[in-house]
């Protein structure tokens, strides 16, 4: 492979995305583009089908031919693109063996075959991407039903707020990526050709051919790459390039929120989940004792990188004048390149994760613990507030100086209600399995609706939902015992 190595881009370095968008795989994918433009040409009777033939050889073994990717970036500064360097690296080839060049870029233009190339290469990035985005998908719908019984604490702005279920957490996680791969699914879709000769107005192409000609072989050349059909030139108007860019930026933000979520949870402090194992990953070349939760850090590093890419992508669309931009279309390629490497790195390092999470039921049932039964208060206010001594504003005294004095909730409610509440009730009103909501609901829902839209059946009907099961061998391991961390409580 011809770079990029990614050396200081540790989260796409060796994916498939890497190699589908290296530089080697840009050059390959221009000279597809125009073997197919002159095969359809020659299908058509409009050109010689031994140049086409000859065309089609060098597509297919460039460096056979003497073409190599540094000797066209080399180049390229001359005419401001690849395409320039290429088509006279390839005439020379064709000379040299004595074929004809007259199939070859025939009434196209420089952007027709670099914006083509690109949505090829787009197109087969994301149906990889999409592949590792649906197996950390899958993994996540797994956790969501292992896990919906399984207690922890949920937190806002930071600090202890209700009970909730890691079985939810895992399925908000899940609502996130199954509506960013819908919308990825989606741009990909719809990429299409781009082919508008000088300047968009297929002119050379109709004059020579017609117009009806030239707008059936348009819509075969799409055909034959398999993208979509282009009903008009989009060489100025760049809303097929901000569709993809935000599809990726979007599973960008939705990867970056999981693990940012995953990272903190594995802190010390707290330790509800970690990161699987493997040979030579999350060591310190200073400190041995350390186990860094690199694919979290590798996702969350993608996330954080890739808004500055789409903006650029954004800030070239804006400035895309007249009908070939100067500056603005050149400065898309390395945005929307990397922005590719970014997402697919990121959805491939979520897969890994997600389907060898660790989950630690013990050190989430700790934590909650930390909190006492005052992590009930809005139970307790709404069911007592109206009865209680003194009305709202002394029961929130009460809940309050349990918080801050550290005393047990349950023991100033018994001191202050008396014989007007039970023993039993006082078990009833401050067990958080009892105060979850719709959590079982809203699980099933977001399972339902992953693998609805992922076209596969999933039951997600659970007859038990208070205190199931927390393990799954096949898919995430939860933490034994001995794993936990200290009871905090």
């Amino acid at each position: 492979m011809t770079g990029p190595y990614g050396i200081l881009s540790p989260v796409w370095a060796g994916t498939p995305t890497a190699r589908l968008m290296s530089e080697e795989s840009i050059l390959r994918a221009m000279l597809r583009v125009e073997a197919a433009w002159a095969q359809a040409l020659a299908d058509a009777g409009e050109a010689q089908a031994e140049s086409a033939a000859a065309i089609a050889a060098i597509s297919q073994d460039p460096e056979r031919a003497g073409i190599n990717v540094e000797d066209i970036a080399s180049q390229s500064p001359g005419g401001g693109n690849p395409v320039i360097p290429m088509l006279g690296a390839v005439r020379g080839a064709l000379a040299a063996t004595g074929d004809s060049d007259a199939a070859l870029h025939r009434g196209a233009t420089s952007q027709d075959i670099l914006d083509t190339a690109l949505m090829l290469l787009c197109r087969e990035a994301a149906a990889v991407l999409l592949t590792d985005a649906r197996r950390a998908g899958a993994a996540l719908s797994r956790l969501s039903q292992d896990h919906r019984g399984t207690l922890c604490v949920a937190r806002s702005l930071t600090q202890h707020a209700l009970p909730t279920s890691f079985g939810l957490r895992c399925a908000g996680w899940l609502d996130g990526l199954t509506h960013s791969i819908r919308r990825l699914e989606l741009a990909a879709a719809a990429l299409p050709l781009q082919w508008g000769g000088a300047v968009g107005t297929q002119a050379a192409q109709s004059d020579a051919l017609g117009a009806q000609q030239t707008a059936a072989l348009s819509t075969d050349l799409a055909a034959r790459l398999g993208l979509c059909p282009m009903p008009r030139p989009w060489h100025t108007q760049r809303q097929v390039i901000l569709d993809l860019g935000s599809a990726l930026a979007g599973l960008l933000a939705a990867l970056g929120k999981l693990a940012g979520d995953v990272l903190t949870l594995q802190r010390p402090e707290i330790a509800e989940l970690r990161e699987p194992a493997a040979p030579g990953r999350g060591g310190s070349s200073a400190m041995p004792q350390k186990q860094n939760p690199v694919l979290s850090t590798l996702i969350r590093s993608a996330s954080l990188a890739g808004p500055a890419q789409l903006s650029t992508l954004y800030l070239a669309a804006a400035a895309a004048e007249d009908e070939r931009p100067a500056g603005s279309w050149h400065a898309e390629w390395p945005s929307l390149i990397e922005l590719t490497r970014l997402s697919g790195g990121a959805a491939a390092r979520a897969a890994e994760l997600f389907e060898g999470l660790v989950v630690r039921p013990d050190a989430m049932a700790a934590n909650l613990r930390l909190s006492g039964d005052a992590v009930l208060s809005e139970r307790v206010m709404a069911r007592l507030g109206g009865s209680f001594p003194g009305g709202r504003p002394a029961l929130q005294d009460l809940v309050r100086r349990s918080a801050v004095e550290a005393v047990p909730l349950r023991g100033l409610l018994q001191e202050s209600l008396g014989t007007a509440i039970t023993a039993a009730e006082l078990d009833q009103l401050l067990d958080p399995h009892q105060y979850l909501g719709r959590a079982q609901e809203f699980i099933d829902a977001a399972v339902s609706d992953f693998h609805r839209h992922d076209g596969t059946q999933h039951d997600t009907t659970h007859p038990d939902t208070a205190h199931p099961d927390t393990t799954h061998p096949d898919t995430t391991r939860t933490a034994a015992p001995s794993e936990g961390p200290i009871d905090h409580a």
